[in-house]
């Protein structure tokens, strides 16, 4: 199960947990009111979509989602032994060797770069075209956080707002002091329900999306870097150290204990 799913698991049961042992009803409290809840939730979401273009908020909205349920994948040392492959064929049967096996490579942008490569571009050109590809990748991906950035910080907004509105209804309604607290009493869940949104499930996954453009910038430097030494020619020794400085330093050392297995 992916760790976010987990984490806001844990986090809803903690808090439900505290108020059940302090004697509330979380249930009651959270869902005895579900106009609370709506106005919330429908005018972040709305307030969001209006503050975006309609392809950037339904853009962020399904990442947003997609990260929720699934977990990055950015297998550094495999791709390392795959460009130190495809470095060591070059060097032993010439760049157009790699042709063949560009069809095999899965990873688009890695089959883009090796393409590149076997077609003769400038190494300049090279690097520009591939920067480019990067820099775009992590425009959708800023803009798709943006979108739970945003959201987060709606909510506790519209919560408040409902909390105001509520307090105004409470306060025309003098007439009945012991009608006072349970009216207060809903009149706060709006704010509760707008932090809770904003701090259980709009932060987390805004955060969450934007380790996930780290991880992808990661691979992608690799892979650009791998790329580039490939159309320099440079040695598949080499080339392994030299990729090694972008796995975490607990890989390293296994790293390079592979590869001297492999070079003894």
């Amino acid at each position: 199960m992916p760790t976010t799913i987990v984490g806001i698991l844990v986090a809803i049961v903690v808090a439900f947990g505290v108020m059940f042992t302090g004697g509330m009803d979380p249930i009651g409290i959270f869902f005895g009111d579900p106009m609370s809840a709506a106005l919330v939730f429908v005018g972040t979401i709305a307030a969001t979509f209006a503050s975006m273009a309609m392809s950037d908020s339904i853009g962020g909205l399904k990442a947003g989602v997609s990260t929720t349920i699934k977990s990055p994948k950015a297998d550094l040392s495999g791709t390392i032994a795959s460009i130190v492959e495809f470095a060591d064929k070059a060097r032993k049967e010439g760049v157009l060797a790699l042709d063949k096996l560009i069809p095999e490579i899965e990873d688009e942008f890695l089959a883009r770069g090796i393409q590149l490569v076997v077609d003769g571009t400038d190494p300049a050109d090279t690097k520009d075209i591939l920067e480019l590809d990067v820099e775009a990748q992590m425009t959708q991906y800023s803009i798709a956080s943006g979108f739970w950035t945003k959201a987060s910080g709606f909510a506790p907004a519209f919560g408040v707002f409902g909390t105001v509105v509520g307090l105004i209804d409470m306060l025309k309604n003098l007439s009945d002091p012991s009608a006072l607290g349970p009216a207060l009493a809903v009149a706060f869940v709006t704010t509760l329900w707008g932090v809770f949104l904003a701090n259980f499930f709009f932060q987390p996954i805004a955060f969450k999306m934007d380790r996930n453009a780290q991880i992808e910038r990661s691979l992608r430097e690799l892979q650009l870097e791998g790329i580039l030494s490939i159309q320099r020619g440079m040695n598949p020794r080499s080339l392994s150290e030299k990729l090694t400085v972008f796995l975490p330093p607990s890989q390293r050392d296994a790293a390079v204990g592979e590869e001297l297995k492999k070079s003894a």
